[in-house]
């Protein structure tokens, strides 16, 4: 039996157009073609389909979903014990982690020194209050959220305004990357997300790669944030998701 790729589409929730490139770049090529030369997908095919999503949602870049799949040593079962190893560990590190808190907010929290005035000076009409229930639930019990509140406790309005600037900077800097057409695992991307680390650890709390990848994870997963980001340009958020991945990857390797 096979399938056309409206079919496939459908069934893995992509769209035609992906399944079309993969077949360009010889990552999944169909087994099959119809009389009229359409494509024809079989069991087979849908197989390494699933393997090549489940890289894709673990942020493996195409070349290196290709060369993993073709590595004649290894099997369907180590692709998918391995998998399963990656995402377990991703749901361990983003169940631990605070790092899920950017600057204005992780400052939601820490702003317990500020006025109302003083608060809406630094952060704009974003109230760092506004999510206090939600962040001691779901962070309150890791390292990272009370390092964090220990180096934040005694900040000051200048301290946050400091800190508030150096973010504004490194957005400016990711969108002129942007619109000067640099890929995002550039150079000069790449070192523009390692001061982002490095900020985060030198101002709240100890950022590695890996807990740094998770939060730029939930820089697209997390609407809230996607939607902040974005509002200094559309796809920033993603920009900064691969760039972070991209300088872990760089750092680890």
């Amino acid at each position: 039996m096979s399938w056309s790729v409206g079919q496939v589409a459908g069934f893995a929730g992509v769209t035609v157009r992906t399944l079309h490139h993969y077949d360009a770049i010889g990552l999944l090529v169909p087994s099959e073609r119809s009389h009229a030369g359409h494509r024809r997908y079989s069991d087979t095919d849908l197989d390494r389909l699933q393997q090549i999503l489940f890289y894709r949602e673990l942020g493996f870049p195409l070349e290196e979903v290709a060369a993993l799949l073709d590595d004649p040593d290894a099997d369907p079962r180590a692709h998918l014990r391995r998998q399963h190893e990656l995402l377990t560990a991703r749901i361990e590190r983003l169940q631990m982690m605070a790092a899920a808190v950017e600057q204005a907010m992780e400052a939601r929290t820490m702003g317990i020194n500020l006025t109302p005035e003083e608060k809406f000076e630094v952060f704009g009409d974003f109230d760092p209050d506004q999510y206090q229930e939600e962040v001691q639930e779901r962070w309150g019990d890791t390292d990272a959220y009370r390092q964090s509140r220990e180096r934040t406790a005694s900040y000051t309005k200048e301290d946050w305004q400091r800190i508030q600037n150096e973010a504004d900077e490194l957005t400016r800097r990711f969108v002129a990357l942007m619109e000067a057409g640099e890929p995002a695992d550039s150079e000069a991307a790449m070192d523009a997300a390692e001061d982002h680390r490095q900020g985060i650890s030198r101002n709240h709390y100890d950022c590695g790669h890996e807990m740094h990848t998770c939060l730029g994870e939930m820089y697209v997963n997390d609407e809230r944030f996607t939607r902040t980001i974005d509002q200094a340009k559309p796809g920033l958020a993603a920009y900064m998701r691969d760039a972070i991945l991209a300088n872990a990857v760089r750092h680890t390797a």
